[in-house]
C-alpha cells in the first residue's frame, strides 16, 4: 500500500497538508473527502525524492525503503519520545489488541510527521507479511539495532508485549541518566558563555574608550592597564582571526567525532578529565550493565547481547573492552576475568559479575549494578557541580577585577596630578 503525500484545504479555507497510505490516489482522495478535505495536489511520497514505487516481491515489502529521503534523514525523535511510544505499544498488545491496529492508534497519536511516516511503512511492512522486527530495521535512525533485536527476540517468545515494556523501561532510564548529565553540563556551561561575552564587550567597546582619555593626559600607566591594553589591541586587531579559530576548532572536533581515530582519541580524553571524566566513566558502566541485563532477560545470549551492546554504549573505549570480553568467551573464558583485567570497570564490578555467573543469575546482578551506578551518577553529579561553581564564579570575578583594576589605576593617578597641580 503507497503512502501519499497531500496538501488540501479544509472546510474554514486553511491550507493543510499530511501524509496517509492508501491503495490508489483515488482512493486517498476518497478518504480524505469523508473528512470533508478538498484535496488540491496528492502524490506519492517517494516521488519527492525522485525514485519510482518499487513492486511487492511477493512476502511483505522487503525491499528498499519508499520514504522520501528528508523524511528518512530527520524521523529521528527523542530518547523520552520513543520510551513513550513503546509502553503505549506494550499497553496495547497486552490488552488483546492486534499488531496492525496497535500500529494504526500509535500513528494517529504520533505527533510528528516523519515519525507518522516511519510508523506508516512500518504498519504497511507488517501487513505485507514482514516480521514486526524486520520492519523496524528499515528504519535505524529510529529504531536502533538494540530495540530491532529485543522486538526479535520478543516475537520468537511470543512475549512482544513484556519485552516492549522492558524496552521503554530502558530507554526511560537512559533518558533520565542522560538529562541528569546535561543538566550538570548546562549551569556551567552558561556561566562560561556569559562571562566570555561580558569580557569581549568590555575589552571590544569600552575598555578602548576609557585607555583613550587615560593614554591622553600622557603619563606613565601602570603594569595592569599596559597588559590590558595590550590585551584589547590584539581583540581588536585580530578578532576576526579568533572567531575563525573558534569556528575551525569546531569544525575539527565535528571531523573527529566522524572517523574512528579521531572518536577515541575525544573518548578517552573525556574519561581522563579531572573533574569531568569520573562521572563519564560511571555512565559508561551504567549503560554497558542496563543494557546487557535488559537483552538478557529479554532472552538473548550473552554473546549476542555483547555484540550488541558493543555498538549501542556510545564510548569507543568501552566498545573496544567489551569487544574483547566477547572474544574471550568465545575462547572458552567467562566475563568477569577480561572485564578484571580492563581498567575501565573497578574491581568491585568484576568481582559481582563473577558472582552472578556462578549463581547463574547475571542479568539481575548487571540490573543491580546498573542501578548502583545511575546512584553514583547522582552523587558524581552534584560533586562535579559543586567543584565547578565555584572556580568558574572566582575565574570570572578575577578577570573582571583585574579589569576594573586596570581602568581605576590611572585614573587615580590622574586625580592625584590634578591635586597636585
Amino acid at each position: 500500500m503507497p503512502i501519499y503525500e497531500y496538501t488540501a484545504l479544509s472546510e474554514t479555507g486553511q491550507t493543510k497538508t499530511g501524509i496517509l497510505d492508501a491503495d490508489t490516489a483515488r482512493a486517498a482522495r476518497d478518504k480524505l473527502r469523508k473528512d470533508k478535505i478538498h484535496v488540491t495536489s496528492i502524490r506519492v511520497a517517494n516521488e519527492l525524492a525522485g525514485g519510482e514505487a518499487a513492486a511487492p516481491t511477493g512476502k511483505g515489502l522487503s525491499r528498499e525503503i519508499r520514504l522520501p529521503k528528508w523524511l528518512q534523514r530527520g524521523a529521528r525523535i527523542s530518547t523520552a519520545d520513543l520510551s513513550n511510544f513503546t509502553r503505549q505499544f506494550s499497553t496495547l498488545l497486552h490488552a488483546g489488541t492486534p499488531l496492525a491496529e496497535c500500529l494504526q492508534v500509535l500513528i494517529e497519536q504520533s505527533g510528528g510527521r516523519r515519525f507518522e511516516a516511519v510508523l506508516r511503512d512500518v504498519r504497511e511492512r507488517v501487513t505485507g507479511g514482514d516480521a514486526l522486527a524486520d520492519a523496524l530495521a528499515n528504519h535505524p535512525t529510529v529504531f536502533n539495532e538494540l530495540y530491532v533485536n529485543m522486538v526479535r527476540a520478543g516475537e520468537a517468545s511470543g512475549q512482544l508485549d513484556v519485552v516492549l515494556k522492558r524496552i521503554g523501561v530502558f530507554l526511560q532510564r537512559q533518558a533520565r541518566l542522560k538529562n541528569k548529565v546535561q543538566a550538570a553540563l548546562t549551569y556551567p556551561l552558561i556561566m562560561v558563555t556569559v562571562g566570555t561575552a561580558v569580557v569581549i564587550v568590555l575589552m571590544k567597546w569600552v575598555v578602548p574608550k576609557i585607555l583613550a582619555l587615560v593614554t591622553a593626559k600622557q603619563q606613565k600607566l601602570p603594569l595592569p592597564t599596559v597588559v590590558l591594553r595590550a590585551v584589547s589591541e590584539f581583540f581588536a586587531d585580530y578578532w576576526l582571526l579568533l572567531v575563525l579559530a573558534i569556528l575551525g576548532g569546531w569544525v575539527l572536533l565535528m571531523s573527529m567525532r566522524r572517523h574512528p581515530k579521531g572518536r577515541r582519541i575525544l573518548d578517552q580524553a573525556k574519561l581522563s578529565m579531572p573533574v569531568m571524566g569520573d562521572l563519564f566513566r560511571k555512565q559508561a558502566i551504567s549503560r554497558f550493565a542496563v543494557t546487557l541485563s535488559t537483552l538478557m532477560k529479554s532472552g538473548l545470549p550473552v554473546l549476542d547481547g555483547l555484540k550488541i551492546v558493543k555498538n549501542v554504549v556510545d564510548n569507543t573505549i568501552m566498545a573496544e573492552i567489551v569487544g574483547v570480553i566477547h572474544d574471550r568467551i568465545v575462547e572458552g573464558t567467562d566475563i568477569a576475568s577480561p572485564l578484571k583485567k580492563s581498567k575501565m570497570f573497578p574491581a568491585v564490578v568484576g568481582h559481582m559479575i563473577a558472582i552472578g555467573e556462578q549463581s547463574g543469575q547475571l542479568d539481575e546482578i548487571l540490573s543491580q549494578l546498573a542501578e548502583s551506578y545511575d546512584e553514583e551518577v547522582d552523587v558524581a553529579t552534584q560533586r562535579m557541580t559543586a567543584v565547578l561553581e565555584p572556580i568558574l564564579i572566582v575565574s570570572i570575578a578575577v578577570i573582571v577585577a583585574f579589569i576594573v583594576l586596570a581602568v581605576i589605576l590611572p585614573m587615580l593617578q590622574v586625580g592625584k596630578t590634578l591635586k597636585g597641580g
